[in-house]
């Protein structure tokens, strides 16, 4: 994976790079009420869509949007179950695990009027693969080959066994679009980006794309969609520019529906009040997402083992939780999620004591301080919450021995210097694009050249750490070709080995939420995190 690619990933799903615009100039062209109130909804967002090109998008509000307009061959449920979508039933390994036949769905329509099938779907697949998008090693990585074996059945050659493909195609981002109305793309173009339609999307999902702009998209019920109907005629995303316009437009009518992304603390707070009381919906999404501390093992002073450990127990993750998120964000001491199969708490709790104890024989306390840059992303909205209550916090309990000194920079310019080794302290986030243990695991620890301890080539240089154990590097292989609790007990090892040796600290975990207006019904998300926008109607009994 290039450097590129790597920094789109971590800004994959979250839309951090967000860009001004007059709030005056957009909500004067509010064409979105221009409809009878009981037939479209209008959602409001933060995020810029640059791309509705499913080979092309990888921010939150993009992929979200295309939650919309197509949908996958299978869908995580509620309860974490793959559900078929536009495959016909579960996918079939061969005995190797190096290859997955797939059957499709009979009956489905492009927006165009074109038939899905095996072609279209193999089309759209290659079609990611080749076109040059920031997410394309998503196929291009683990599968060798795309297969028509049959009208309606579509084989994948693995290079080798992959754990989790199958949960790979619930990702949003493999939507088939229409061969009819899609251009191909060959590989061996220099240029991949010749391929994409950034305004242009011909899909199979319950909604047709009506507009595209940066700042507003119109999505219209597509009435010959193979499932149960979009609930309402239409879906207007419209951008603003801030938090408090958005909770503004909220409360006056103007939009109906809002996501948190983007949304600052005491306004989600005050927004769950509101639900609390009747006065809005809310729904909250499954915490897909973490957020945590990347350490630089690799150099002083966090090449101590012992700093490391005192940094980990005298975190209160409780305390930062209560103060910078009202308690809307749930303490983590995991790589995983909660809810994530083979998660497990092996992050210490905080313990100042014992945090006390090893910065002494570091030679820490009675008369030396350590003072600790803590690098925080100065345009999220709670990263500076966060280091100024951890550092308030050192402060208090262990002031003889740690001073943590916040320092914020824009998220780009920390994603673009990680692997530079120029943080030693910092506070990222990461949010996989489907839910799977090695998903989350294989960012951070996976490396692929070392000298000793530390990573010089791989995904823990990019992640910050520079951290390198051969044992967790045979798990990470082992859990790849196993089933059941032979793979949930190495995801637990590979956990509880980083644990010891800290170089990453987990915060808490994230989730997407929403709130919408009392006469708004439908309002629930999938298993992936995206709001089901084909559920979302207005109630308009009198």
């Amino acid at each position: 994976m290039t450097v590129p690619q790597a920094i789109a990933r971590r800004l994959s799903r979250w839309g951090r790079l967000l860009i001004g615009t007059g709030l005056a100039a957009l909500l004067g062209s509010c064409a979105w009420r221009a409809d009878p109130p009981g037939d479209r909804l209008a959602i409001g967002t933060r995020g810029v869509v640059n791309t509705v090109d499913p080979a092309q998008a990888y921010r939150l509000g993009a992929l979200q949007l295309l939650q919309g307009l197509g949908e996958p061959l299978y869908a995580i449920a509620a309860d974490g179950s793959l559900e078929p979508r536009l495959a016909a039933g579960p996918p079939q390994r061969s005995a190797d695990g190096l290859r997955l036949r797939i059957p499709l769905r009979e009956g489905v329509l492009f927006h165009d009027g074109s038939r899905f099938d095996a072609e279209a779907m193999a089309f759209s697949l290659r079609r990611f693969r080749d076109a040059g998008g920031a997410l394309s090693y998503l196929i291009r990585e683990p599968v060798a080959a795309i297969h028509v074996v049959g009208p309606l059945e579509l084989e994948l050659e693995l290079k080798a066994p992959y754990a989790p493909l199958e949960r790979l195609l619930s990702f949003i981002g493999l939507t088939p679009v229409s061969p009819a109305s899609t251009p191909p793309c060959a590989p061996e173009r220099p240029d991949g980006s010749s391929c994409f339609q950034p305004d242009r999307f011909i899909g199979t999902g319950p909604f047709r794309l009506g507009f595209h702009s940066r700042q507003q998209q119109r999505l219209e019920r597509f009435d010959d969609y193979w499932d149960t109907p979009a609930a309402s005629a239409g879906i207007d995303v419209v951008r603003l520019n801030n938090s408090t316009a958005l909770f503004g437009a909220l409360g006056s009518g103007e939009i109906d529906l809002l996501f948190s992304n983007g949304i600052a603390a005491e306004h989600q707070r005050a927004l769950t009040e509101q639900s609390r009381e009747g006065r809005l919906r809310e729904a909250v999404g499954p915490a897909n997402g973490i957020e945590f501390f990347a350490l630089a093992t690799d150099r002083p002073p966090l090449d101590d083992l012992r700093l490391r450990q005192a940094l980990a127990l005298s975190l209160d993750r409780q305390l930062i939780a209560r103060r910078v998120s009202y308690d809307l964000r749930r303490p983590l001491r995991s790589l995983l999620p909660e809810a994530s199969p083979g998660a497990i708490a092996s992050w210490p709790a905080a313990d100042p004591a014992a945090a006390r104890r090893l910065f002494r024989e570091a030679g820490y306390c009675d008369g030396q301080i350590l003072r600790l840059p803590l690098t925080f992303r100065s345009n999220t909205s709670t990263d500076k919450l966060v280091a100024l209550t951890w550092q308030a916090q050192v402060e208090s309990d262990l002031g003889d021995c740690l001073a943590l000194e916040p320092v914020g920079y824009e998220s780009s310019t920390i994603y673009e210097q990680l692997a530079t080794g120029a943080f030693s302290l910092v506070l990222i986030d990461w949010s996989p694009d489907f839910p799977d243990p090695e998903n989350y695991l294989r960012p951070m620890l996976s490396c692929s050249s070392f000298e000793g301890s530390r990573c010089t080539v791989g995904e823990a240089v990019e992640g910050g750490s520079f951290w390198y154990d051969a044992t967790v590097a045979a798990d990470l292989e082992a859990q790849q070709n196993s089933r059941g609790e032979a793979r949930l007990q190495l995801l637990r090892r590979i956990q509880q080995r980083t644990a010891t040796a800290v170089p990453y600290l987990p915060l808490w975990q994230l989730g997407n939420r929403a709130w919408a207006s009392p006469g708004v019904e439908g309002l629930r998300f999938d298993g992936n995190g995206w709001l089901d926008l084909a559920r979302l109607k207005r109630d308009v009994t009198p």
